[in-house]
């Protein structure tokens, strides 16, 4: 029977309730039970999708197509379970489901209500997720809950949990409230009361927390524990104290110091052996003691918000764990580049163009992608950093002038890229869009695979072949691959049905040739853990190494 730990957050938001979930599911994982993990999203939108990352930070994609909640990228990246389809489920989807239903007249002529059938649907959906009743039905489902207790939004979604834990019984469910405890500088202490009042505001729905994080600036000492224990009706023991650290890979062991895995174990009443953090353990000793720095320019647009390339930023600081390098990331803003040139990119040991949309900025990312050409930086282009590596090779090599892309200039005279139309998805259909298709869900989206050209970078990097996740609606135009291939340019990856371009690169060797310049149309960002290092990001980060030593 799946067992279920549900998380819940109070006071504020962005306390990092995804990585204390994410670092309890490697504590239980240690300790041999097979983990799944679920975000429950409060607001309407169907998926983040089509929601700007000011406003909800990157968009993860699972294996299957999925565009999902950053969190479960936290997910994977702290337990060895892949997230799918079914982890991540927003208001939308059950109000969607919902009146699907009731449509189709399976509600029986009867009136529709939050209780119980909102409750009951947002239910189905977590037991959905955690497999029940299936082969691959986990043995404790960790169920983070967003938003902020208090909130109108989440509402349903803690009557559902709250129902269910009823429906549960004692001992196959507990309930984990993420709170704050401010320090306030003028007053030299911290203050328990925003945490008495989250607790009681989680009490007044029927909820009783049986294990509380609280969150602050510094260790919370035990007689403000104990005061947060009285007042909050939570044995002390289970007041944990989560300070801030310099790496998110360092709270399993915070947690684990304070026995948090024993205290859920206990509440599961689950008997396992103890946990084995020694893999966390090397990984955040090799992550605190590097031999070098290596400094990486990533142009971008959304330089002010970097949740938008949180993926990006950990698959980085992955291959610097294993390659024991410190990586610094500086976010150069790529319209500042169109304003005072490219003589800001020369203190870098290697550029990164990341995925993105739209026009503005475009430009700039062009010219630094010339110059790390030009200079032989070592250049990675993902998505539209790859597409925009094409169009600058065309125009400053293969003498395609006015080579753009049908996104920046519907009317451009030489569209290298363009909007696709058609393709096989990752389970074998076929997908068809048009420039009229809708925003949300429309892209071509999760796992697929292709080969990989011999004798090429790539090959060296992935072996024979690529499985990797995609987010795009736009490609390298076939038309006028031909002639980029010509004039330098290796294209060492096409789809196998469409023959549509996924990676290329320049040559080690000749007239073009350059130490490291690939561009991915895929997203590898997704697949990289800090237990294995993606490997096109330890070949770029090595490259960068040897960069930084002929500077």
């Amino acid at each position: 029977m799946t067992k279920f730990v549900f998380v819940t957050g109070g006071v504020v938001s962005s306390l990092g309730k995804g990585i204390a979930a994410a670092s309890m599911a490697a504590l239980l994982e240690s300790r041999g039970l097979r983990v799944t993990m679920l975000k429950l999203d409060p607001y309407i939108n169907v998926d983040p999708g089509t929601m700007s990352p000011f406003q909800h930070g990157e968009v993860f994609v699972t294996e299957d197509g999925a565009e999902t909640d950053l969190d479960l990228g936290h997910y994977e990246r702290f337990v060895t379970a892949k997230m799918r389809r079914t982890n991540n489920f927003t208001t939308g989807q059950i109000y969607e489901s919902v009146i699907r239903k009731e449509r189709r007249g399976e509600y029986l002529g009867r009136t529709v209500q939050v209780i119980p059938h909102v409750t009951n649907e947002i239910q189905h959906f977590i037991e959905r997720g955690a497999g029940v009743g299936s082969e691959d039905a986990a043995q404790v489902a960790i169920v983070e809950i967003g938003g902020t207790v208090g909130d109108i939004e989440s509402l349903p979604f803690l009557e559902a949990v709250r129902q269910m834990s009823l429906k549960l019984g004692r001992g196959n469910s507990c309930f984990v409230h993420l709170t704050l405890v401010p320090f306030i500088p003028s007053a030299g202490e911290l203050k328990t009361k925003p945490t008495q009042h989250s607790v009681q505001k989680l009490r007044e729905i029927g909820i009783q927390a049986d294990l509380l994080l609280c969150r602050a600036d510094r260790y919370i000492p035990d007689e403000e524990r104990a005061k947060i224990s009285l007042f909050s009706n939570v044995l002390i023991d289970s007041v944990v104290s989560v300070p801030d650290v310099s790496s998110i890979y360092k709270v399993p062991r915070v947690l684990q110091e304070q026995h948090v895995d024993t205290v859920l174990c206990d509440l599961l009443r689950l008997d396992t052996p103890p946990a084995d953090l020694s893999l966390w353990d090397r990984l955040v000793w090799s992550l605190d003691h590097p031999d070098r720095t290596v400094r990486i320019g990533m142009v971008g647009k959304y330089v002010d918000l970097t949740e938008s390339y949180k993926s990006l930023t950990e698959a980085l600081t992955h291959a610097g764990i294993h390659t024991q390098s410190r990586i610094e990331i500086d976010y150069v803003d790529s319209e500042q580049i169109e304003r005072e040139g490219t003589e800001m990119l020369s203190a870098f040991d290697a550029i990164l163009v990341p995925g993105g949309f739209g026009k503005r900025g475009v430009e700039g990312k062009i010219q630094a992608i010339r110059f790390a050409r030009e200079h032989h930086v070592p250049y990675l282009g993902i998505c539209l950093g790859m597409q925009l590596a094409v169009i600058e090779y065309a125009r400053h090599c293969a003498g395609l002038e006015a080579a753009n892309s049908t996104e920046f200039d519907p009317a451009a005279v030489q569209p290298v890229i363009g909007l696709i139309t058609e393709w096989i998805d990752h389970e074998g259909q076929i997908e068809q869009r048009s420039e009229d298709s809708d925003l949300g869900g429309t892209m071509r989206l999760g796992a697929q695979r292709c080969p990989v050209e011999p004798g090429t970078l790539a090959a060296s990097i992935y072996g024979e072949s690529v499985t990797e996740r995609h987010r795009h609606r736009y490609e390298v135009n076939n038309h006028y691959v031909a002639r980029l291939e010509a004039a330098g340019l290796r294209v060492s990856a096409r789809t196998p049905t469409e023959g549509l371009t996924e990676i290329i690169e320049l040559p080690a060797v000749g007239p073009q040739a350059h130490p490291w310049f690939v561009g991915v149309q895929f997203h590898p960002e997704f697949t990289s853990t800090p237990r294995d290092a993606h490997p096109l990001f330890l070949s770029y980060v090595r490259a960068a190494i040897a960069q930084s030593g002929r500077l």
